[in-house]
C-alpha cells in the first residue's frame, strides 16, 4: 500500500488564506476536537469512520486532508478509506500540532488534556502506586510491569489499548458524533 500523501502545515494554511481550503476531516476524539480544532474542519472520529467508512467514501474526494493530534490516526483513517476504495487523500504533516506550531488559525473550546498526557498520567500512577505497594503486598509489583509491558507493546505496534479505553470515558466523548450530522455537514461544506 503507498504511503499517504501529507501536506505541510504551511502549504494547507497558504491554501485556506487563498480561499482554496480543502474538506478537512478530523478524526480525535470529540472532545479532543471540542478543545482545539481547524476552524471549518469536521469531525468524524476514528472510530466512527473505520464503522460507517462505506457510507462517507461517497461525500470525500482526493481534496479531503485528514488531521489529528500528530498525524498518526489521520494515517490510519487513510488506510481504512482507501480500502473503502478512495486512495488519494492527504494526511495534515505533524497533525494540529504543527498546525499550532506553524501560528496557524485554530478554534478553542473547554480546555483538556489530550489522550497522550492522559495515558502518562495513568500509566505512571498505576506503576507508581504497584511498586510503593509491592514493599507491603508480595507481586503487586508485577502490575506495574504489566502496565510497562503493554506501553512496549503499543509503542512497537504504534497503537495504545489504554489510549482507546480512556477515549471511551465521558470526559473524552464530549457530544456524540451521528452519521447522519456527519453526512450532512460533508454535503453542506462542498
Amino acid at each position: 500500500m503507498s504511503t499517504p500523501a501529507t501536506l505541510s502545515p504551511a502549504a494547507l494554511h497558504r491554501l485556506v488564506r487563498e480561499g482554496r481550503a480543502p474538506r478537512l476531516l478530523d478524526v480525535r476524539t470529540p472532545g479532543e476536537f471540542r478543545a482545539a480544532h481547524i476552524p471549518g474542519s469536521t469531525n468524524v472520529p476514528l472510530h466512527t469512520l473505520r464503522a460507517h467508512r462505506a457510507e462517507l467514501v461517497g461525500h470525500l474526494d482526493a481534496e479531503t486532508v485528514l488531521v489529528c493530534r500528530s498525524g498518526q490516526r489521520a494515517k490510519e483513517a487513510e488506510r481504512a478509506l482507501a480500502d473503502a476504495g478512495l486512495p488519494e487523500l492527504h494526511v495534515l504533516d505533524g497533525g494540529i500540532a504543527a498546525w499550532e506550531t506553524a501560528g496557524a488559525p485554530v478554534e478553542r473550546g473547554p480546555e483538556r488534556w489530550d489522550m497522550e498526557r492522559q495515558v502518562r498520567l495513568v500509566a505512571g500512577s498505576v506503576v507508581l502506586v504497584t511498586g510503593v505497594a509491592g514493599i507491603v503486598v508480595p507481586g503487586a509489583h508485577l502490575i506495574g510491569t504489566a502496565i510497562g509491558a503493554g506501553l512496549t507493546f503499543a509503542a512497537i505496534r504504534n497503537s495504545c489499548a489504554l489510549g482507546v479505553l480512556l477515549s471511551r470515558l465521558p470526559y473524552n466523548r464530549g457530544p456524540r458524533t451521528d452519521l447522519r450530522t456527519v453526512i450532512a455537514e460533508l454535503r453542506s461544506s462542498r
